[in-house]
């Protein structure tokens, strides 16, 4: 049962539409509207929705030790040519492209709104493989020919919590996990797979900061699961879904 949809607010739909047509190639599915515009992203969709600018300021900040929502990421070809087209454009970098642990290159930058956004290319190593089946399919999705969703990642506190959730109630694997040695926080990656797409499961040995969700501000507001409704409290979003909320902070809705 994958990531079906990933649900991101912003102030300008229509810029938004341009960005991530220009810079991700996802084209539009249906009609755009000043409310809302929804994408195609290969292995899932992703919705944008308006939200009135500075309504209020968004809790969110680019340290990982923050638990809940941390990035979007895309599997991509020629990442350092494409981060080389969002440089000349000015967009923002969290990261500049670099080899990452997993023999992976990766980049983090920022969409309109502040949504922290990955590029990943290349098929990881895992440090630690749980699940050789769940790589093998992993693997078996290729090169993409355009820019394709991947995973979204969270910070949690307990990845075993976190994955037997996941596990029991919409049937993701913990495929592996890659180890961050040089991280003095004691950093380790988790990665659970339903479908062909990946929730990407942060872990550290430091104090962490809760936050809760923010449905109605700019910036990434929750993903869409394929499944049954969750045991979990819930809060209605702004167009009245209920949208649950996980014990990190994790925002989702079920289909």
């Amino acid at each position: 049962m994958p990531i079906k949809n990933v649900v991101v607010n912003c102030t300008d739909v229509a810029a938004s539409v341009e960005y991530y047509g220009k810079f991700l190639e996802l084209p539009v599915i249906g009609e755009v509207t000043g409310e809302r515009a929804l994408l195609d992203a290969v292995t899932a969709t992703v919705e944008l929705r308006r939200v009135e600018r500075g309504r209020a300021e968004s809790t969110w900040v680019g340290d990982d030790l923050q638990k809940g929502f941390r990035h979007v990421g895309f599997k991509v070809d020629r990442l350092d040519e494409r981060a080389a087209v969002l440089k000349a454009a000015g967009v923002e970098f969290k990261l500049d492209p670099l080899d990452a642990e997993g023999a992976v290159r990766i980049c983090f930058f920022f969409d309109p709104d502040g949504t922290l956004l990955e590029m990943i290319q290349g098929d990881l190593q895992y440090a630690a493989v749980l699940d050789a089946d769940g790589v093998a399919r992993e693997r078996a999705l290729g090169v993409p020919a355009r820019p394709r969703f991947d995973h979204v990642a969270v910070t949690v506190e307990e990845r075993e919590r976190t994955h037997e959730y996941y596990r029991d109630h919409y049937g993701f694997s913990f495929i592996g996990t890659i180890e961050q040695p040089h991280d003095p926080r004691g950093f380790s990656i988790g990665y659970l797979k339903g479908g062909d797409t990946v929730i990407e499961v942060f872990t550290y040995d430091r104090e962490k900061a809760d936050r809760e969700p923010q449905l109605d501000v700019a910036g990434f507001s929750y993903a869409v699961l394929a499944g049954a409704a969750a045991e979990l409290p819930a809060v209605a979003a702004p167009d009245g879904t209920q949208v649950h909320v996980d014990p990190d902070g994790f925002a989702f809705a079920t289909i």
